[in-house]
């Protein structure tokens, strides 16, 4: 079946994962995504280990897309290029501010070509600025978004990044939405627009409804880190770690019903949601004593019929057998040629009418060079000359 954006063309001129994250979800919401490559090809491409040629990184955020090989230094390369940009329902880059005009296509260039086009830039900083000329990577971004203050150690203070790119895969989220925002305006205007987005922009948006909430009331403000969650809540029971949470009176009842500490409900600085906040860090202290006491099993047990939010820690390797994954059925396993069976997680939004679907593996660099010229009314002669020139790398 049609996927939502069956029959939209988007060129993908980006690379590493906030970019190329973004339209892979648009691929698999039906989109034909082509991803347009130097000769080298994405860097994820060499990141990690290798499969028969594939890295597990790029394989997962360029899933369902088509690569095509060019030399964008020539003018026969810039040629190719154009000839698509003439197809395309959109363009995304992700290059650093600048780099697509000295390159000759800059928004107004692309929009000659196609006046209609959804032109995507995705920086790291912005466009002007103090930083807009930097290279960026995600640590750089937490470094400028309050996230290492976000996760600094609750003991020494000390900042602490995040553990995952958190960054790249807000920003890739937050590029997803907003494509198709701007394909829905094109679609009912007929008109493109150009979008803007960076990564410290969206990370900062992204921590603000929780983390940044004292900063809301102008002249009101206080320091976010001095009214902290109690989200870190792991603990350790005697044959391993839970996490269990009472937000709600109802949920604390619960709690102390199943820690068998009644005389904990109307201690006066647990008895109302304020004062538990406010004296979060005893409260996690003598809760976690007592869940000391009990095996994992047998108080997450206690604690499901109370109704207390509750989980087992897993290892990211116990996702393969966990129960509710599979009640999910959030893997899927697909043959794919030389890679034989590669699992991934399905798209995480279920279409009933329009579905989305892991459509086609990742490509290798340059797979559907060829193809894709020809498409676009190449002759033979001609796309053979293009590889001899070097202009086009096949796979």
């Amino acid at each position: 079946m049609p996927g939502a954006f069956d029959g939209i063309r988007i060129i993908d001129l980006t690379t590493m994962v906030s970019g190329p994250m973004a339209c892979m979800i648009l691929a698999d919401q039906g989109a034909e995504v082509i991803k347009v490559e130097s000769h080298m090809g994405d860097q994820m491409r060499s990141l990690g280990p290798r499969h028969n040629g594939m890295t597990g990184g790029f394989f997962s955020c360029n899933r369902g897309k088509k690569s095509i090989a060019i030399d964008l230094k020539s003018e026969d390369g810039k040629q190719i290029l154009r000839d698509l940009i003439k197809t395309a329902d959109a363009i995304i880059q992700n290059f650093r501010p600048g780099a697509m005009d000295r390159m000759g296509f800059g928004e107004a260039a692309v929009r000659a070509l196609k006046p209609d086009i959804l032109y995507v830039s995705i920086s790291g900083f912005g466009e002007t600025g103090p930083y807009a000329h930097k290279r960026v990577y995600d640590p750089v971004i937490q470094a400028l978004t309050g996230a290492t203050d976000v996760q600094a150690d609750r003991q020494t203070n000390r900042p602490q990044m995040f553990q995952v790119i958190i960054a790249d895969k807000v920003t890739s989220l937050t590029a997803a939405q907003a494509i198709s925002a701007g394909l829905f305006a094109k679609e009912r205007t007929g008109k493109g627009q150009h979008v803007r987005l960076s990564m410290l922009d969206s990370l900062v948006a992204f921590f603000w409804p929780e983390q940044m909430a004292t900063l809301n009331f102008v002249g009101k403000e206080a320091d976010p880190a001095t009214f902290r969650s109690g989200m870190d809540l792991i603990y350790a029971t005697q044959d391993g770690y839970i996490t269990a949470g009472a937000v709600s009176d109802k949920e604390w009842r619960g709690m102390c019903n199943v820690l068998e500490k009644p005389e904990w409900i109307e201690d006066p600085r647990f008895k109302e949601a304020g004062e538990r906040m406010k004296n979060n860090a005893i409260r996690k202290e003598m809760t976690a004593a007592e869940i000391a006491k009990w095996k994992s099993d047998e108080i997450l047990k206690r604690l499901d019929e109370e109704d207390v939010p509750s989980a087992p820690l897993l290892r990211r390797y116990d996702l393969l057998e966990d129960e509710q994954i599979k009640a999910n059925e959030l893997f899927v396993i697909d043959e794919y040629g030389t890679l034989g069976p590669v699992r991934q997680p399905r798209p995480a939004a279920r279409f009933d009418g329009t579905p989305s679907d892991i459509r086609a593996a990742a490509p290798f660099l340059g797979e559907h060079g060829d193809a894709i010229l020809e498409q676009l009314g190449y002759s033979t002669d001609t796309r053979a000359q293009l590889v001899e020139k070097g202009v086009l790398k096949t796979a």
